[in-house]
């Protein structure tokens, strides 16, 4: 299911290449796949290579003495100690990814959800314009029968203070437009100038289709993804610090030369070479390994819990939100109602009025309950299509048009 809106894909687009949080989301993943290759590195051989030169002096002359050397130090994954802390990095770094993917998500609910709130905002500054102006016909009429001597003073004054509080309104309908205007932009990494283009209606949404099992949030939504491999990481690490109590095995292999010549360093004569194997097993550390594998244990158990609330609160947040949209739908159905039954009782006393049939204040009343039905209209329509996009974003779902979906 989607909006089916290019204006909105555009926008999505525009912040999804721009705006420095997901910018810095970016980063943060970088930083979580070096610390993957970092973690390993462990397991491979560690190689180093050395030289010296030194002279001697003595009172018959003096000699010059070369040497290099080549070591290699490789400890042996016997229990599985360093896999686990692999393992873990690369956990880590698959948190990292689906972090960066829900923060692309809803990256896109918010720009969505600010682009539907402008909508709004620019249909209730031009509900406001209509009242103002309607007010001002009705007004110059009024002036006109009190001039001929038809209309009461009393009834210019109540109209000119209606008229006023009209464009009081208006001036605040205009500031929320702008304001609305802004938000949007920042959340497009532009400045917020108020200068982007919303001439646009709300859309027209038809019934909710393909949101799925929910249960199928398990493997969409990308927090339960990014909390499952936190979950996954944590319980290497707490494998990594129990294995860290098990004796371990290492290898150290050094090979060099030397002479008093450079051409000595590749003479094979010369070459001396060594391998060491140790085991050693740690005896007394006041406790500090143990404490860490209590640490990481119970940080795995908190982590598990973790998880388990993240998907609660999914399955809550998208039975919601569904729930919520047949109600919306049916908000929106009643309000449309209220408005055509509003806008058909203003033009009647409208004209009732004009013939003498209405007083003022009838008059008055009847475009208040037309302005604030239309009013409450334009907004259950945004509130309703802000909904749909919450359910997109609790299913794990895209709510961008078919079009730029295949793009």
């Amino acid at each position: 299911a989607t909006f089916n809106d290019p204006r909105l894909d555009a926008l999505v687009a525009e912040a999804d290449g721009a705006n420095p949080s997901l910018s810095a989301a970016f980063a943060r993943l970088d930083a979580a796949q070096a610390s993957a290759r970092a973690a390993n590195a462990g397991r491979l051989p560690s190689i180093s290579a050395g030289g010296d030169v030194s002279r001697t002096e003595r009172n018959a002359g003096g000699s010059n003495s070369f040497g290099a050397d080549l070591s290699a130090s490789w400890e042996v994954d016997v229990w599985g100690r360093l896999s686990d802390r692999a393992r873990a990095g690369v956990s880590d770094a698959e948190a990292s990814r689906a972090d960066l993917d829900g923060a692309r998500l809803s990256l896109a609910a918010q720009v969505a959800k600010a682009w539907f709130i402008l909508l709004e905002a620019r249909l209730q500054t031009e509900l406001a314009e209509r009242d103002v102006e309607a007010k001002e016909r009705s007004l110059s009429f009024i002036e006109r029968r009190f001039s001929a001597g038809v209309s009461r003073s009393s009834d210019v004054r109540t109209f000119r203070s209606a008229l006023a509080s009209s464009r009081s309104t208006l001036a605040l309908r205009q500031r929320a437009e702008a304001s609305a205007a802004r938000s949007l932009e920042i959340l497009l990494g532009r400045y917020p100038s108020n200068a982007i283009e919303h001439d646009y209606d709300l859309p027209d949404l038809g019934p909710l289709t393909g949101v799925g099992d929910p249960a199928d949030l398990l493997v969409r939504r990308p927090d339960i993804l990014a909390a499952e491999a936190r979950l996954n990481s944590a319980g290497y690490r707490a494998s990594e610090a129990r294995r860290a109590l098990l004796p371990r095995l290492s290898l150290t292999g050094t090979t060099g030369s030397g002479g008093t010549q450079i051409e000595d360093l590749l003479d094979p004569d010369t070459l001396v070479s060594n391998l060491i194997g140790s085991l050693t097993a740690p005896i007394f550390s006041g406790g500090a390994l143990r404490a860490e594998r209590d640490r990481s244990e119970a940080a795995a158990r908190a982590q598990l819990h973790t998880y388990v609330n993240t998907v609660l609160l999914a399955w809550r947040e998208a039975e919601d939100a569904i729930f919520s949209d047949a109600l919306l739908a049916e908000r929106v159905a009643a309000q449309t109602e209220a408005f055509e039954q509003a806008a058909a009782a203003e033009e009647l006393v409208d004209r009732q009025y004009r013939s003498g049939l209405a007083t003022i204040f009838e008059l008055l009343d009847a475009q208040s309950r037309r302005n604030s039905a239309e009013s409450l209209l334009y907004s259950a329509r945004r509130e309703r299509a802000t909904n749909r996009v919450d359910i997109y974003l609790a299913i794990g779902g895209d709510f961008l048009s078919a079009n730029a979906a295949q793009e």
